[in-house]
């Protein structure tokens, strides 16, 4: 029984996981930080207090919902802009350029003229 937990918890693909949640967290506060500490000012000092808590329909406080939406939007293209693309950029740039494709046989014209050179040669 201890053997299998062992198993299980030594297998590569926990490990793995468990590294990933760990450099998510870990990630995650370095990109919420650049949002709230970097990305988030800049929009303030171009439009004014980006705050929309105080937004309201009627009974219904949406302003905190919108502050969410507008925080999720915000982080995903920090994410998109300042990590997907320059890592696609960079694997792309690391990418070895593929071989050409060896031919799967002659075309029906060059067994043609296989045909006849040998023909010519008896």
């Amino acid at each position: 029984m201890i053997e299998g937990f062992k198993n299980f918890l030594l297998r590569g693909n926990v490990v793995d996981l468990a590294v990933g949640v760990i450099i998510g967290g870990a990630f995650g506060k370095i990109v919420d930080s650049m949002v709230k500490d970097v990305i988030t000012p800049l929009i303030g000092a171009l439009g004014g207090s980006p705050d929309f808590s105080s937004i309201k329909l009627g009974p219904i406080l949406i302003g905190n919902f919108i502050n969410a939406v507008v925080a999720f939007v915000i982080l995903a293209a920090v994410v998109y802009f300042v990590i997907v693309v320059p890592m696609n950029a960079a694997m792309a740039r690391m990418k070895k350029p593929e071989a050409p494709a060896a031919p799967a046989g002659p075309t029906p014209d060059q067994a043609l003229l296989t045909e006849i050179r040998d023909l010519l040669k008896r």
